[in-house]
């Protein structure tokens, strides 16, 4: 299972940073890879971030790119999405969720349909 994102989201404005984490219960953190994503108003979910379940790896959606940064500490079963220089087309409900080791990380990091376990999510809102 994975717990809901820490509340570390809220409302921010455009430029600051925020950091999120997503505790996963159960012994099996180690055996799923991670992965961030996100849902605008009125917008579908879209993927932001991922990373193997040995943090080997990461894969960043374009937007996300060189402003976020996804991170894990299996021994607290914890993932982390940092984020900074926030813009305001940020504003979203984040969401992390967890996908199986035995899917492949390279053609499946990205694909939310493939992911098993999922947070309730945390609003992130960037005004101007």
């Amino acid at each position: 299972q994975v717990q809901p994102p820490h509340p570390g989201g809220g409302l921010v404005q455009a430029g600051d940073s925020l950091r999120l984490s997503c505790a996963a219960s159960g012994r099996t953190f180690n055996s799923y890879h991670s992965g961030w994503f996100r849902q605008a108003p009125g917008k579908g979910r879209d993927f932001v971030a991922a990373i193997t379940w040995s943090g080997s790896s990461t894969y960043y959606a374009g937007a996300a790119k060189g402003r976020f940064t996804v991170s894990r500490d299996n021994a607290k079963n914890t993932i982390y999405l940092q984020m900074n220089s926030l813009r305001t087309e940020d504003t979203a409900i984040y969401y992390c969720a967890a996908l199986h080791s035995a899917w492949d990380w390279v053609t499946f990091n990205a694909d939310s349909r493939k992911y098993t376990y999922w947070g309730q999510g945390t609003q992130v809102t960037v005004s101007s």
